[in-house]
């Protein structure tokens, strides 16, 4: 207790110090903190508003109830007054543990009202903010929206999962208060959630809905392209222009292109937010498809054997940490169905496996082979698992001659006519099949028309139909998703627009970014994004190909 008391006395004078010393300190900038009480004693247990990230020019809703409009280009900060630090208030709720280890334990819950009714509550991950700023911050300015930043701050994601969860349906157009609150909790191992320690309230005028003249949108010519003719078939320009205009309104935000094949011609070209027919995409995990065509082509050529060969015909396993025999028997396949024992789950921020633990060490195979296995939770159920298609790519890599890069130069890249892409290594340099090959979105395009090609390209059968069709069968369903399913590195969904049904195989990465391979209808679509780590990423591409591409198509 003595322990405490000091560090509590030694904390207690350095934020009076530091409060003295900056109170004349300009208010942070975009991305910063500061340690001030430059907002003054009225402001304490206050958050005030602002379109931009001078906190100095906040609004809030009494000062001005009619300044701010909530547009899909717009931006939010806010600026958060505390009379304590965060740690104090994590003290209070649980008293018996030690300063440090407050800060992964708990943090701030942001409370999300709109109207007087309580939308969403979210509690933030311990570790964002970091200890230090949790021990020492009296005062902080961070942005909710953030267009030319998006996913940069937590406070950005606390946002993102409000509106995902309640706030874009609350947020209908016209005017509303918005109210946010913070409070402290902690998992001790059950949640305790403290008093409101901010609160603030904006009046928000919304207008995100933008009027659309359709005679002053113009679609992009479309030009022959190799590999790709243009397409003779006519389509709904109406409703392909109301698209692009939502686009370019950012109702859909942070998307670069949209390509329609159909017929195995090129039918739509359009691009965005600087891109262009040369652009090169970073379309994350969309890369990990490959992965599955250049296994499909490797067992062909005879340098794999089949999909069930274990892990033991490819390393020897006993020198890794938490060696099984259980290991020694995990088959390509189920690293290509992402149905392995090891305890790998990207959406589990607590797995031993999450590919984020894996992505600042030094040796990316050391890092697979020495998981764990658990075979209690993963018995052969999905789970989506980036660091079993890195594994498979480095299995990959040592099998086929002259390693992976050059061996899909040579076997899927040349034929199909792609010259200009880049792969991502992993420390071992190693291609980095866990995702973020890019090339431009007409070239991704053709490595979905060779899939609805049946593999075949040209003359040259580059993938045999067999693995084509292993590849587009449902082997596993997905968790907690009604009727969704994946095959070998492809993930499968059916569309429903206009009362008919259309069932697609597709390749998926963060961002949004997006190849269709539609199962009954001669049609590859790609949709290219950088809306990285945002929630709205994928289910506003859904919302592209339900409610614009194939009615304007079919």
């Amino acid at each position: 207790m003595k322990r405490r008391h000091i560090i509590s006395i030694f904390l207690t004078f350095y934020i009076f110090l530091s409060c003295t010393l900056f109170a004349q300190s300009p208010v942070p900038t975009k991305g910063k903190f500061s340690v001030t009480s430059a907002s003054g004693k009225h402001n304490i247990g206050k958050i005030s508003f602002s379109s931009n990230a001078d906190a100095n020019n906040a609004e809030t809703s009494n000062e001005a109830s009619s300044a701010y409009e909530l547009t899909n280009k717009s931006n939010l900060f806010i600026t958060v007054s505390l009379k304590r630090t965060l740690t104090s208030y994590l003290q209070q709720l649980a008293p018996a543990l030690s300063i440090d280890s407050l800060s992964k334990v708990g943090n701030y819950q942001f409370s999300f009202y709109v109207d007087g009714k309580l939308i969403y509550q979210s509690n933030l991950l311990p570790g964002a903010p970091i200890a230090r700023q949790q021990q020492t911050l009296l005062s902080w300015n961070k942005p909710l929206i953030d267009n030319e930043h998006e996913g940069a701050w937590w406070s950005q994601s606390a946002w993102n999962r409000f509106m995902v969860n309640g706030g874009n349906n609350a947020l209908t157009e016209g005017r509303h208060l918005f109210k946010l609150e913070l409070r402290s909790y902690v998992k001790t191992p059950k949640i305790k959630v403290g008093e409101v320690i901010a609160t603030g309230e904006l009046s928000m005028l919304v207008k995100r809905k933008p009027f659309v003249d359709l005679t002053s949108v113009t679609l992009s010519e479309v030009k022959p392209y190799d590999g790709f003719e243009v397409s003779a078939d006519t389509f709904d320009q109406d409703k392909i222009k109301e698209l692009k205009a939502n686009v370019e309104a950012s109702v859909f935000k942070h998307i670069t292109s949209i390509i329609v094949i159909k017929n195995g011609e090129l039918l739509i070209e359009e691009y965005f937010n600087g891109a262009n027919r040369d652009s090169l995409h970073d379309v994350r995990s969309v890369g990990k498809s490959f992965a599955s065509t250049l296994t499909g082509i490797a067992i062909h050529d005879g340098h794999l054997k089949s999909v069930q060969q274990q892990l033991d015909e490819f390393y020897k396993l006993k020198p890794f940490e938490h060696y099984t025999s259980g290991k020694d028997s995990v088959t390509l396949k189920s690293l290509l169905t992402m149905s392995s024992a090891f305890d790998g789950d990207d959406d589990d921020p607590n797995s031993s496996g999450n590919e984020e633990l894996m992505y600042p060490t030094n040796n990316w195979l050391k890092f697979a082979l020495d998981l764990p296995l658990n075979s209690n939770k993963y018995n052969g159920q999905w789970h989506y698992f980036t660091v079993g298609v890195m594994l498979l790519g480095n299995v990959l890599n040592a099998a086929v001659p002259g390693g992976l890069d050059n061996y899909a130069e040579q076997k899927l890249f040349r034929p199909l006519g792609i010259a200009n892409y880049r792969w991502q290594y992993t420390p071992e340099h190693v291609v980095s099949t866990a995702g973020g090959i890019r090339m431009n979105s007409l070239d991704f395009a053709k490595y979905g028309q060779l899939y609805q090609n049946k593999g075949r390209w040209g003359n040259q059968q580059l993938i045999t139909q067999d693995w084509a069709d292993q590849s587009f069968t449902k082997h596993k369903e997905i968790p907690g998703r009604k009727n969704e399913y994946y095959g070998y590195l492809f993930w499968n969904k059916t569309y429903h627009s206009e009362g008919k049904s259309y069932e697609t195989y597709y390749c998926s990465g963060n961002g949004g970014n997006k190849i269709f391979m539609f199962k009954d209808q001669p049609l590859v679509i790609v949709i290219t994004a950088t809306a990285y780590g945002n929630g709205y990423a994928h289910s506003q591409a859904d919302q592209i190909v339900e409610q614009y591409l194939l009615p304007a198509i079919f």
